[in-house]
């Protein structure tokens, strides 16, 4: 989406401000014992009262064999993104859980994630959940009218490699704004000065995803979740930016 109107713009933040209470109020309930059903529900019925609509649920891209059956995506360890939900699925002290929720507020789309611990978590945990975190700003801060899409992903995958993490493979950003996903495709590695310009206006989701193994992705056989390969853990973060004529306003900060 390229937005164009100060109608537009206001509702893309009043959008990205719902979403981010809703995704930091839906992360203090995770807890040891916690059902990710509990964490799915507190996160829709947040969206809905706050006048959106939660644009996880029911969505359904050509690829995919059924639609999402939820708001919210609850990925686990190894599960880099698409966990879905359920009641028999709890999590436990030392987990590393993603979240990762989405919704639409007067027909414009936004999109964030963030990772966190349950209670007290390894070294490797926290070091791999700090990496993700400073690879998002990174990649935000190269995000910049008339650079490329290839400076975000290379300056995601600095950070990767100085943490000695992989990006995880096949997975990365996306434009948004007008649906759930849409061009350009903003991979988390790419070389400085490459890809598509960034325009005026442009309303990105930054998303890098860094795991400590090799970064090769399974597809689950619920046909949603993303898993590593050799069963790595992983991390995510995500916000939707505005690039503007002075630099990337975070939306969803």
């Amino acid at each position: 989406m390229i937005a164009q109107t100060k109608e537009d713009i206001e509702r893309l933040r009043v959008g990205g401000k719902l979403l981010a209470d809703a995704l930091r109020a839906t992360a203090t309930l995770v807890f040891s014992g916690q059902t990710t059903a509990a964490l799915d529900l507190y996160a829709e019925k947040y969206i809905r009262d706050g006048g959106g609509v939660p644009s996880f649920l029911g969505y359904k891209p050509h690829e995919a064999r059924t639609p999402f059956p939820a708001a919210l995506c609850v990925s686990i360890n190894d599960e880099i993104v698409h966990g879905i939900p359920s009641e028999g699925r709890t999590v436990q002290e030392g987990d590393i859980v993603s979240l990762d929720l989405g919704l639409s507020y007067q027909g414009i789309f936004v999109d964030s994630a963030l990772s966190l611990c349950v209670g007290e978590c390894d070294a490797g945990a926290k070091k791999l959940i700090a990496a993700t975190q400073e690879a998002i700003q990174k990649g935000i801060a190269t995000c910049r009218v008339g650079g490329h899409i290839g400076d975000i992903g290379a300056a995601v995958k600095e950070v990767a490699e100085r943490y000695n993490f992989s990006v995880v493979q096949d997975l990365g950003g996306h434009a948004v704004g007008k649906a759930v996903h849409e061009h350009p495709f903003i991979p988390n590695e790419g070389v400085v000065g490459e890809g598509e310009n960034i325009l005026e206006g442009m309303v990105l989701a930054i998303e890098p995803m860094l795991a400590e193994g090799k970064g090769a992705i399974v597809l689950l056989s619920d046909g949603w979740t993303c898993s590593t390969r050799d069963h790595s853990r992983a991390a995510h973060f995500e916000h939707t930016i505005l690039v503007g004529k002075q630099g990337c306003e975070i939306v969803t900060s």
